[in-house]
């Protein structure tokens, strides 16, 4: 109330920011984006060949690292290339569903400060038009009026710090899952393309004496 109209747009950012940070802890812990033991018995499950679709349907679900590897497991009968490509376009949508509201998270980091400043420059015009009105009769007023204007400033403050910390701890969170996830992804693409068996090649028939000698 001491910092005037100006602060309801603060506070409003902090409820925001406080709720972006609680759902993105939620979201982003290590057990459910990367699920202990799930790529080495997802490869296990791709060496006996116990896939099927609704178990594949039901690893796309269960976690980020499950999606990638589903949509790999999706296409193992294919060529590399294609198997490479499905796996970077599903990780794309992951990443792109793990960095959620983070980009808001950032913009209140950076608009924090900018409408604590606005608040404070609104509250020191208002205080320098009554000073114009009724004169500087009251100095101690006059003090008081700065500081109730300079509560905005701290106000945004105590926003936009914490929000820009926890926006790039956030970020470098989900730029190790992604190496990891590639790294199991890359893992499970060489079970099932490198152990493959290479196809037969045919044997040529014999040549006839005739067909020796025209050669």
């Amino acid at each position: 109330m001491a910092g005037g109209w100006a602060m309801a747009p603060i506070l409003i950012c902090s409820a925001v920011a406080l709720a972006i940070v609680l759902e993105r802890w939620w979201t982003l812990r290590r057990n459910s984006v990367l699920p202990p033991g799930l790529a080495q018995e997802v490869r296990e499950w791709a060496r006996s060949d116990q896939l099927d679709p609704a178990h594949l349907e039901k690893l796309a679900t269960g976690s980020p690292l499950g999606e990638l590897l589903a949509a790999a497991l999706a296409v193992r009968q294919h060529s590399r290339e294609l198997i490479k490509e499905r796996i970077e376009d599903t990780g794309r949508h992951v990443v792109h569903r793990m960095e959620r509201y983070l980009n808001t998270l950032g913009t209140i980091a950076l608009i924090g400060p900018l409408l604590g400043l606005f608040g404070t420059v609104i509250g020191l015009i208002r205080m320098f038009m009554q000073v114009m009105v009724g004169g500087m009769a009251d100095p101690t007023k006059m003090a008081g009026g700065i500081g109730e204007a300079l509560i905005c400033t701290a106000a945004g403050l105590t926003v936009a710090i914490p929000a820009y910390v926890l926006h790039r701890y956030f970020r470098s969170k989900v730029a190790g899952y992604v190496v990891e996830m590639e790294k199991q992804a890359t893992l499970l693409l060489d079970d099932l393309t490198l152990s493959a068996p290479a196809a037969p090649r045919p044997r040529r028939a014999p040549l006839a004496a005739g067909d020796k000698a025209s050669v």
